[in-house]
């Protein structure tokens, strides 16, 4: 089945898109149009049924604000379109309504911007009961702002029965309004959802084993890492957006110790503001993770740049520079001799940075000892005395198997405790 971009529906032809990337001056971009390019095609693959059937770079002094490129661009990609047949153009950046409209309009195709293909992707991919509604609530509040563009009957008076809006109202009106309560629905069943992943991340808190979650940008090869650690067979392809819902899994390290490991879903620049506020929710699982493993494809041009974007998302969900993190340099199989030696020699300098291949199991063994050695807490002994109704406190501390000793008085009972900073932090919010 393909992505038809007429309806949105699947259909069996796959649909013949044409993507292109304004490479625009005025904005003062750092970065090579190139591997934007390729991104952006990249991304298009993601997406099941859609054949790229041409790329471009479009470079622009400055943006027209009715049609986004010049009218001999227009011109000149018009007969491009046509001469390959284009059903569905993907513009790798902001387009606006009245410039979707008029270019759809110029072209006789349809359009799709950035922020709509990577709506579409996420739709698609979109698993859990609190992804679904994420991401349904993103693609209404994207298409609340595109009603100018969605309807050719704008002009159109509606009557209707009084249950769906007096006579008189327009289409747009009405549409902005259904939109409006169906997001309410939303956010109430989203709520719901909340509570009890809420409940779920108390519960997983009482669990004795370090959190360890896997973050990087997207197809920088975190689920490859995931199954190689675990064992499972989480979606790992060479495809932007493979992950989209979190995994865990729990782990055990060489030292013997355990923890759970968290495979996240990929980050990537400009990431729709619609995306970034409906999985801030998800991303903030990082925020209760003992240690964070930043993985980065070092084989990839702009592996800084994807850093820095990495960097930029963990900081606007509040994880410090000071949270404790180790960066993960993989793919260190596809690099050249010379530069995997380079590599390796760099990592090998520092405490926090280790090159591996988690395709071929290259480098982990030192990984995991540093794991290990960081999720390794200090523990202290404490002496406490329970009275005979703090049974749901005595529980929790038998099954995080801390309980040295244990003696009983009138009073109540009285334990002997070597826990951790973190397992008394625990204790003290119970």
């Amino acid at each position: 089945m393909t992505f038809d971009p007429e309806t949105g529906d699947r259909r069996e032809k796959p649909t013949r898109a044409f993507v292109l990337h304004p490479d625009i001056k005025t904005r003062g971009q750092r970065r090579d149009p190139t591997p934007a390019l390729e991104e952006a095609v990249a991304l298009a693959a993601a997406l099941p049924g859609l054949e790229v059937i041409g790329a471009e770079v479009v470079r622009l002094q400055q943006v027209h604000p009715g049609h986004l490129f010049g009218t001999g661009k227009i011109a000149e990609l018009k007969q491009r379109l046509k001469a390959e047949e284009a059903e569905l153009v993907l513009v790798d950046g902001p387009v606006s309504p009245v410039q979707q409209r008029n270019l759809e309009k110029e072209w006789g195709v349809k359009l799709l911007d950035r922020t709509g293909l990577i709506l579409e992707i996420f739709s698609d991919r979109a698993r859990t009961r609190e992804g679904v509604l994420q991401v349904e609530m993103a693609a209404l509040s994207y298409q609340r702002t595109r009603l100018v563009r969605a309807w050719t009957h704008l002009e159109r008076q509606r009557g209707g029965l009084g249950f769906v809006g007096g006579p008189g109202e327009t289409q747009i009106e009405a549409d902005r309004r259904a939109i409006d309560e169906q997001l309410a629905r939303l956010r109430k069943q989203l709520e719901k959802v909340v509570k009890t992943r809420t409940l779920h991340r108390a519960s997983r808190a009482k669990v004795p084993f370090p959190i360890v979650a896997l973050v990087g940008y997207t197809n920088a090869g975190k689920s490859t890492l995931f199954n190689r650690l675990t064992g499972a067979e989480v979606m790992a392809k060479d495809m932007l957006f493979a992950t989209l819902d979190p995994t865990m899994r729990k782990v055990e390290l060489p030292s013997g110790q355990e923890v759970i490991l968290s495979d996240t879903v990929g980050f990537i620049s400009d990431l729709p503001t619609e995306l970034v506020a409906a999985f801030r929710a998800t991303l903030e699982e990082v925020l209760d993770a003992d240690l964070i493993l930043h993985v980065r494809d070092v084989a990839h041009a702009e592996t800084e740049e994807q850093a820095e974007d990495v960097r930029t998302i963990l900081s606007g969900i509040g994880v410090g520079e000071d949270a404790p993190l180790l960066e993960v340099w993989n793919k260190i199989d596809l690099l050249p001799p010379e530069e995997r030696e380079g590599r390796a020699t760099q990592a090998a300098r520092r405490d926090d940075v280790f090159a591996v291949s988690a395709l071929e199991g290259i480098g982990l063994d030192p990984l995991l000892a540093a794991v290990s050695a960081r999720v390794s807490e200090p523990r202290s002994r404490d002496v406490l005395h329970l009275g005979h109704e703090d049974g749901r406190r005595r529980a929790w501390l038998f099954e995080q198997g801390i309980v040295s000793d244990e003696t009983r008085d009138d009073d109540g009972t009285r334990l002997t405790v070597d826990w951790t900073e973190r397992q008394k932090a625990r204790y003290g919010r119970l």
